[in-house]
């Protein structure tokens, strides 16, 4: 059999044409499955839509309360833009065109993936990357829901692909790339704030690559440009709606709020500290964190680790009374959830700034990604329906599976040029996640590229040969 010389990632595909024809159609079919199954359109899609909707209509980009149009910054206007061209173009309120969209750039998504891995490893890696990718569940089902992941994941790994295409070519001090990983960072950060996560993790393995090469009498200046180009590129975007927050509402803000609030509403500090003194799992996300404000939290779905003594559980159940009256957080009641947190906080501050933040990311990676999905998220209580629990229990499954070949992968590829930079980024991510309340596993999505690129070097033999 004559052997096929690969250099790009056309070559991979006419040398295996009909391989990726079928997984692409394989691929197509599963996410065609969550489109007509389950797709999905949350609190946070609609409010998506009513920016997009109010940016057609009135020109304001802001959100509808009580019958005004109220600008906001609440949410980056990458997603209401998306939603507004589709609404345009196909139909107001035509989430089956947002879905189908979604579903083309995730399967984007593979063959970016695929080229990470035949840069790294070689092109029978890139193929297994391309397989693992195409069906992964945890993928396709949010190609069927009006959020950002999609559109984040693809360009978080378009932005990984450029990067190492640049430090490729860095001694030829090639611009180009790096201009397309500042635009698809830019484009990450524009969808959703931790987007900036991405330009971070670059730009500081850029950073220990300079101080490398300069001790070494390595083109150093190289690695500074290269350094230079993709901050302009991934922060430039930023310029116009910085510009425009403070111009309409008369605020220096960058990105959004860390709580994604308006200019006017109030947060709960206090509670949302109190919050992070117990929290570790997803479930209590939904059982509380998510009730407030505007509906009743239930005192008996707290944990166990709630409360450090009989007098705190006493405090505790007598502030959630208080706000159960009104299911309403007043700025006094707030105050004293603080008072509260900053007690347990001194008691227990190994708790707090360690062994909490470490639960909160183990639960973001390894539960089962069901949090779209009709089974209970207390899967593991085993009183669901059965074929609910099957599933859940399934994905579960395949998510330790995808995690297994990952770690693997890393251990065997862990000399491997550039890689270094993939595991920096998820170890950046996965530190900030863990500084949030709430533990939701659909924030470790964008390091899954990294996880596949990994998986792909155990199910296939490589070499970094292309």
């Amino acid at each position: 059999m004559k052997h096929v010389i690969v250099r790009t990632v056309r070559d991979l595909l006419r040398s295996s044409s009909r391989y990726f024809l079928v997984v692409t159609i394989a691929g197509l079919l599963l996410r065609l499955l969550f489109y007509f199954l389950s797709p999905h359109v949350t609190d946070d899609s609609r409010l998506y839509a009513d920016i997009a909707k109010n940016w057609l209509d009135y020109g304001v980009y802001g959100i509808t309360d009580s019958g005004r149009i109220l600008p906001t910054f609440a949410r980056l206007p990458g997603y209401p833009v998306f939603l507004a061209a589709v609404f345009w173009i196909f139909g107001r309120d035509n989430y089956g065109a947002v879905y189908l969209l979604q579903l083309l750039v995730d399967l984007g998504s593979c063959f970016v993936v695929a080229d990470m891995a035949r840069r790294i490893f070689g092109p029978r890696s890139a193929k297994v990357a391309f397989l693992l990718t195409a069906l992964c569940p945890f993928l396709a089902n949010y190609a069927a829901a009006a959020l950002t992941e999609t559109l984040e994941v693809f360009f978080t790994a378009l932005a990984l692909d450029f990067a190492i295409i640049g430090l490729e070519k860095l001694e030829h001090n090639s611009s180009r790339p790096w201009i397309g990983c500042g635009l698809a960072c830019g484009a990450a950060i524009l969808l959703r704030p931790d987007g900036g996560l991405l330009p971070a993790a670059i730009g500081a393995y850029l950073a220990v690559l300079l101080i490398n090469f300069w001790h070494h009498g390595r083109p150093w200046k190289h690695v500074l440009w290269a350094g230079c180009v993709l901050s302009v590129f991934a922060f430039g975007p930023l310029v116009p709606w910085t510009v425009r927050n403070l111009r309409t509402l008369h605020r220096f803000e960058p990105l959004t709020p860390r709580y994604a609030n308006g200019p006017e509403d109030f947060v709960a500090l206090g509670f949302n500290r109190w919050v992070k003194t117990w929290m570790a799992d997803y479930v209590s996300v939904e059982d509380i964190y998510w009730n407030e404000p505007g509906e009743k939290i239930d005192p008996a779905k707290l944990p166990p680790r709630a409360f450090d003594s009989p007098q705190q559980r006493e405090i505790s159940l007598k502030l959630l009374d208080a706000y159960n009256q009104d299911a309403d957080m007043t700025p006094e009641l707030d105050a004293q959830f603080a008072q509260l947190t900053e007690e347990r906080i001194r008691a227990r501050p190994v708790r707090y700034y360690i062994w909490l933040p470490a639960l909160r990311i183990a639960d973001m990676w390894l539960r089962p990604r069901t949090e779209l999905l009709p089974p209970d998220p207390r899967w593991w209580e085993f009183t669901d329906d059965l074929k609910w629990m099957a599933l859940a229990i399934g994905l579960g499954l395949i998510n330790m599976l995808y995690l297994a070949l990952a770690l693997v992968g890393l251990v065997r590829a862990r000399t491997i040029p550039w890689l270094g930079l993939q595991m920096l980024f998820v170890i950046v991510r996965s530190l900030f996640l863990g500084t949030l309340e709430n533990p939701e596993p659909r924030y470790t999505l964008e390091c899954y590229p990294i996880v596949i690129l990994l998986a792909s070097t155990v199910c296939s033999p490589w070499s970094n040969t292309s």
